[in-house]
């Protein structure tokens, strides 16, 4: 078997298999040498995996039909997945991907359907006593993580209520997207504050597993105590948007903030206002190279995608098996995705899903999956792909950046000139015409003062919030070459350039604005608001933080110059 890597932490604790158990088995010792033994049967261990996923009756007899077995032929083995690796009572078993690739999908639904009943009838008893088998085996691992998440969620309630004051232990919340990480949180979190009533907010992004939204309201009725709220965008259609600046893909999902960050910060802007909340979520940093980066508490930076929260992540250092562990031993209700072979539960065409999921769904969710696909091909023909088809069904789609081919992509470049006549002046191209909307994109720079321009050129001041003078001068312009234009004068400030370029970034919101509510999400006072067609910044509320035309917080100023962006900008 594969050597194992060491290293001296709890949280990284190898696999091991026991033989005679037919169970993995944590071995906490964790280092070169040492001999671990099952606690049940306390015979010798050998390496398996760095981590694992319990496989389900559901998706062994899928596998079973993928290995040309007889079906109910593995209904007494323990079988475990990690990626596109089986072990099947401890021997492994790879899975190529042009297996999932080529499948007959149709045949294998058919399988499927007609051995069904009788597969969890088969199934039931030695799969059952597998997992009572693996908990038993595994009681002082599933002791030591529980109760350090117990501690970390009490230690943290606990910070924010000491620094946050009386009332602050009502802005705690969970958030929950319906997966298995979210759900061990979440149980965690209602156990360790011994808190039913506490505020759940599910995201849901109308791209969601069917099997994802029937889990939602079985939850929630399981949960009758517990303060569920959910967070939709209702103003946007998800394919109308794809038509328009494209399909998502992997560095560009715009998906993100539209239709799940941009939603729950309004719900959150709803209940809270302004005042900071406490999130427990339910990421790991196992999930991803970006995941591995975040810390187990993050408040006031730029990874926290909406400012007003301070995120605590309970089971931040667990792994894969960690969480099936803690669900299976505390008999937790989860999400049946789960058991067909997801090993991640979010957006049904996420582009970063796996081949084995995009296999998965052809199966599960076969209309939904040939019409995302019919798209594509549009998609890719409409963009110039010579073989449409091959772009797609590759995976090529999946790593598309900027705005290549798409109408929308002009919106985003900056057209100005400088203006001769007065230092410090720019005069911007506009895509549509000059009016309020676009002086009140300029409130985070100061106080609006219409009434000290001049008159006649239509000019408006704007001034610096604290001294009261003079920064910006704004006014419609007519300008060769451009059907409408404004001119921006900066005047009394020390960095003009600076200015100007944050100046740039609201112009290109008024340009290419696509209603992505990032915006939203960045504003932590909450005076940010999109809707129908208007982008509204509230003067009230309004703190002049400027976050949201700071490179820091959001590249280029607006999401959309970096979904858009082309090579010739």
């Amino acid at each position: 078997m594969t050597e194992p890597v060491t290293k001296n932490d709890r949280f990284s604790a190898q696999l091991n298999w026991c033989a005679s158990c037919r169970i993995p088995v944590f071995d906490e010792n964790n280092s070169v040498g040492a001999v671990c033994k099952c606690p049940l049967c306390h015979g010798k261990t050998e390496y398996l995996s760095s981590d694992l996923r319990p496989v389900f009756p559901e998706e062994r007899l899928l596998l079973e039909l993928l290995l040309e077995k007889e079906p109910f032929s593995l209904a007494s083995s323990s079988v475990w997945n990690s990626a596109n690796r089986y072990y099947i009572d401890g021997k492994s078993v790879a899975i190529s991907s042009s297996v999932f690739r080529n499948a007959d999908c149709n045949f294998l639904r058919e399988k499927l359907n007609e051995y069904s009943a009788e597969n969890l009838e088969v199934s039931k008893k030695y799969f059952d006593s597998t997992v009572q088998k693996f908990i038993q085996a595994n009681k002082s691992r599933f002791d030591s993580i529980k109760d350090d998440a117990f501690d970390f969620v009490q230690d943290e309630a606990e910070k924010f209520v000491q620094k946050n004051g009386a009332g602050s232990e009502n802005r705690m919340i969970v958030s929950f997207s319906g997966g298995k990480d979210s759900t061990a949180t979440a149980d965690v979190v209602i156990k360790a504050l011994a808190n039913p009533k506490i505020t759940h907010l599910f995201g849901n992004t109308t791209l969601e597993f069917p099997m994802t939204i029937e889990y939602a309201e079985r939850y929630r009725k399981n949960h009758p105590l517990a303060e569920f709220r959910i967070a939709k965008n209702t103003d946007q259609n998800f394919y109308e948007v794809c038509k328009e600046i494209g399909p998502p893909a992997r560095m560009m999902r715009w998906c993100c903030s539209m239709f799940k960050t941009g939603p729950i910060t309004r719900v959150l802007n709803r209940k809270f206002g302004d005042k900071q909340i406490l999130t427990f979520y339910g990421i790991r940093k196992n999930e991803s190279v970006s995941r591995s980066k975040y810390s187990r508490v993050t408040e006031n930076t730029e990874t926290v995608k909406i400012q007003k929260q301070t995120v605590a992540s309970p089971i931040f250092e667990w792994k894969d098996l960690d969480v099936w562990l803690y669900l299976l031993s505390e008999k937790v209700d989860f999400n049946d995705a789960y058991r067909l072979g997801y090993d991640r539960v979010g957006c049904w065409c996420c582009p970063n899903n796996n081949l084995r999921a995009q296999f998965l769904s052809r199966i599960y969710m076969s209309e939904r999956s040939e019409n995302w696909r019919s798209f594509l091909v549009g998609f890719a023909r409409q963009i110039g792909k010579p073989d449409a088809e091959e772009y797609v069904d590759s995976g090529k789609w999946k790593a598309r950046q900027g705005g290549n081919g798409v109408a929308a992509a002009g919106d985003v470049k900056l057209k100005f000139t400088n203006c001769t006549s007065e230092e410090h002046s720019k005069i911007y191209q506009l895509t549509r015409a000059f009016d309020d909307s676009f002086l009140n994109m300029l409130v985070p720079f100061g106080i609006l003062a219409p009434e000290l321009g001049r008159k006649l050129i239509h000019e408006t001041l704007i001034l610096d919030v604290k001294t009261k003078v003079p920064i910006i001068s704004v006014q419609p312009f007519n300008q060769s070459g451009f059907e409408h234009a404004v001119k921006v004068r900066t005047m009394n400030v020390e960095k003009h350039d600076d200015l100007q370029r944050m100046i740039g970034y609201q112009v290109r919101k008024f340009n290419a604005c696509r209603k992505c509510l990032k915006c939203e999400s960045v504003c932590r006072s909450g005076a940010i608001s999109l809707a129908g067609n208007k982008y509204y910044i509230n003067p009230e509320k309004c703190v002049h933080c400027k976050k949201c035309v700071t490179e820091k917080y959001l590249t280029g100023g607006c999401m959309m110059e970096k979904y858009l962006r082309t090579k010739d900008l």
